[in-house]
């Protein structure tokens, strides 16, 4: 599924300086996707992936922070498409989304980039985003229910 397989770009180039496609291809293969450079390509400019200076010379890909509300839509659609329900237990919000989604939507909430949250976990079909209040919580449940319509 693209969308999942799009969750994991984002999270192996936050987490590693990926120069090349062909770096990106062998990582997501390794990862269980199986992709051609081409299947990358359309990836990285779906995602509006740049290269920025990695600091030692090399460059790497990033998102660009300037993407716009194209980019926004983006994760929306990812939200919208892995999202099942969502409770609270005082600051924590808790999203379920279906089976294998979690991570997904995790990166589509990171990336929406809410102020309340703190920071999020996911599981299979699990998000645990942890939250500054219990008021910003109500808050932040308020502005995905919004997005989801």
């Amino acid at each position: 599924m693209s969308v999942d397989r799009r969750s994991k770009i984002l999270e192996i180039i936050s987490n590693n300086v990926i120069q090349t496609q062909e770096e990106l291809a062998d990582r997501l293969n390794r990862e269980g996707y199986q992709v051609t450079q081409a299947t990358v390509s359309r990836d990285i400019k779906q995602l509006n992936l740049i290269k920025i200076p990695a600091g030692d010379g090399r460059q790497r890909y990033a998102v660009h922070s300037g993407a716009g509300e194209g980019t926004d839509e983006k994760y929306v659609n990812v939200l919208r498409a892995g999202f099942k329900s969502m409770d609270m237990a005082q600051n924590i919000l808790v999203i379920r989304t279906l089976s294998g989604m979690a991570m997904a939507v995790a990166a589509s909430i990171d990336a929406l980039d809410f102020p309340q949250i703190v920071g999020s976990i996911a599981g299979d079909d699990t998000v645990m985003c942890a939250v500054r209040t219990t008021e910003d919580t109500v808050k932040v449940m308020n502005e995905i229910d919004k997005l989801l319509v």
